[in-house]
């Protein structure tokens, strides 16, 4: 039971956090291409916010990745990784009820 509830907050985090990566690399998008205006206060707070809570992880892909020019790749590099976090977490429980030390 307190296992379900840890994959359960875990599982969830993951899929936050995929979502705002997702949306910060829209965002980003639409702001460079001024769709967005960047001095409006609520883009601008949403913005921030996103860039906040994404840029930690898309700073260290970035630095392991090539330089391609204008075209930023990290988005998808860490949607990738949470992806496979999100799986292999579905197999570590997986393998938790198999083995009986899941209860």
């Amino acid at each position: 039971m307190l296992l379900d509830a840890v994959f359960f907050l875990l599982r969830a985090g993951l899929d936050l956090f995929w979502w705002a990566v997702l949306l910060a690399a829209i965002m980003q998008t639409l702001l460079s291409f001024n769709v967005l205006d960047g001095r409006n206060r609520i883009v601008w707070t949403i913005a921030d916010f996103l860039y906040r809570v994404t840029e930690p992880a898309l700073r260290r892909v970035r630095g392991l990745l090539p330089n391609l020019g204008g075209v930023d790749l990290s988005p998808l590099v860490v949607l990738l990784l949470i992806t496979a976090a999100t799986i292999a977490l579905s197999a570590i429980q997986g393998y938790l009820l198999r083995s009986g030390l899941y209860f």
